[in-house]
């Protein structure tokens, strides 16, 4: 048997590889075979308990099922495929004895199956027991330790609140700084942490702040409903953490302590003049660490996110969640809202309601039931502005509304160019207060004739009028009426005479009915 502890105890003590070969015997190939794979494992000190067996299964573990008949798992195809959803060592184990009869070969049982993948986690990769699965959960919180911001005016420091959001599995994070901790920017950094890591975890493990859970609750806590409407939009679940349960997020909470360390604390000392050169800062100083290689396993964070957890995010959303504030408002009288010293109307059949005001940076819109029933371009600048729908108001106070001469004028002319002339007489010679109520009633003896009639009796009072009047225009337009009555009458009456039999009254004949022809 080769002398594994031998050649490897040799090799640490830098002896060369001529020399092992000539005191153990063992040919330099052999010898240099045992020494690159124990460099490949990382294999850089001995114990007791490493004896030539032991090192011979931990180094060359196909060669060692082989000689005993076993069938030898591919121990790297076993760990991806548990990092999948809903996989577990069962279902991997049920697998390998499928492919070990295929083989003709031995399969482990479950039990050493178990526990030589127990052996491989721990030797070769250093990641069991696996508590976390990759692309799962998403841990957030704002770090206590802050930053500060110079004032370029009076040089006064602004205090900066640092974001950080961290994948428990890959421990890959995200950081940036806002100047406070309100809902709006609650928001933007989850935005903003979602569009780094370029994918959505299916939960996020947030801190019970105000910001994000407005009722505290262990089985169904009451979350914010700006934040409820992002978790729907991109479609991942927000799990709250405990109150005073720290390990709840432990990852974040330990990665809040490891970026105060190397970024927040690396920074203390210099002088930033806006908020945008402290994030150019602090994303260089988190790039940083994420690349950073792992003392007790291969490759780093941004590596293992990559390779292992990106895969299994869900797809983000495009085109960027809008931000949005809730508000409940009462439908004044006037058929109006007040929103921040501003007031948006509603249709008025939703007087003395309460309606729910989703606002947004450009838009507002009002909801009853949820059912929209308006929206409006916020309103910037003086208060007191008013934003009205017209087809908001009742019947009356449109007509008032669009009293004016240009609306009339508006309104003659889509009718012809007779009313046309006869509106524009009226505004002519009278001044406008006169004028309205003069087309008022126009417009009022207007609703009782079809258009056509309307364009005709201007047309009549306009050739014969030196000084049209609207008493004069109801006459002829009442006479046209009743002369159209009487023609049609004569009309109807020519056309029962000319169906009327002459002899009997009757157009079916006296024949029709049992009479003689």
């Amino acid at each position: 048997m080769i002398n594994y502890h031998k050649i490897l105890e040799m090799h640490l003590q830098g002896i060369s590889q001529r020399t092992i070969s000539s005191s153990t015997g063992h040919s330099r190939d052999k010898i240099r075979e045992v020494v690159n794979q124990a460099k490949a494992k990382g294999l850089e000190e001995l114990t007791e308990k490493m004896t030539s067996s032991w090192l011979e299964e931990y180094l060359f573990p196909e060669k060692s099922a082989s000689q005993r008949g076993y069938y030898n798992p591919d121990w790297d195809y076993i760990h991806k495929e548990l990092l999948k959803k809903n996989v577990t060592l069962k279902l991997l184990h049920k697998e390998y004895e499928q492919e070990a009869k295929i083989q003709n070969k031995m399969p482990y049982a479950y039990r050493t199956f178990c526990e030589k993948y127990g052996h491989y986690g721990k030797k070769y990769k250093l990641t069991m027991p696996i508590h976390r699965k990759p692309g799962e959960i998403l841990e957030v919180d704002w770090a206590g330790s802050t930053l500060s911001v110079k004032n370029s005016e009076n040089g006064k420091d602004i205090k900066v609140y640092i974001f950080v959001a961290t994948w428990p599995f890959s421990q890959y994070s995200y950081v940036e700084g806002f100047y406070d901790m309100k809902t709006d920017n609650w928001l933007t950094a989850h935005i903003h942490a979602l569009e780094f890591f370029q994918g959505v975890p299916e939960t996020v493990v947030s801190d019970n702040l105000r910001t994000g859970v407005t009722k505290t609750d262990y089985s169904e806590p009451l979350l914010n409903e700006g934040y409820r409407q992002l978790s729907d939009y991109y479609r991942f679940t927000i799990v709250p953490a405990r109150v005073r349960a720290p390990k709840d997020k432990s990852s974040v909470e330990g990665n809040v302590g490891f970026i105060s360390r190397q970024v927040i604390a690396a920074l203390r000392n210099e002088t930033f003049f806006s908020l945008k050169e402290l994030n150019q800062a602090i994303s260089e100083k988190t790039q940083v660490l994420n690349q950073e290689a792992f003392q007790k396993r291969p490759g780093s964070r941004s590596t293992v996110f990559q390779e292992e957890e990106l895969p299994f995010l869900g797809s983000l959303r495009h085109p960027r969640f809008t931000q949005s504030q809730w508000r409940i408002s009462k439908v004044q009288l006037d058929y109006h809202i007040q929103v921040e010293r501003m007031f948006y109307s509603v249709p008025y059949e939703y007087v003395n309601d309460e309606v729910e005001v989703r606002i947004t940076d450009h838009l507002l819109e009002v909801y009853f039931n949820e059912h929209r029933i308006a929206s409006h371009k916020r309103l910037r600048g003086d208060i007191g502005q008013y934003s009205s729908n017209i087809d908001h108001m009742p019947d009356n106070h449109r007509r008032y509304l669009t009293h004016t001469p240009k609306e009339n004028l508006l309104w003659a002319k889509d009718i012809g160019p007779n009313t046309y002339a006869y509106v524009d007489y009226i505004l002519s010679n009278n001044v406008e207060k006169k004028a309205l109520k003069l087309l008022a009633t126009l417009r009022n003896t207007a609703s009782k004739y079809s258009l056509e009639e309307l364009e005709v009796g201007c047309h009549t009072l306009m050739s014969v009028a030196k000084e049209p009047t609207n008493s004069l225009l109801k006459s002829i337009l009442s006479r046209a009426k009743k002369r159209k009555k009487t023609l049609d009458n004569h009309s109807k009456k020519s056309i029962i005479e000319e169906q009327t039999d002459s002899k009997y009254g009757f157009v079916r004949g006296a024949a029709y009915f049992g009479g003689k022809k």
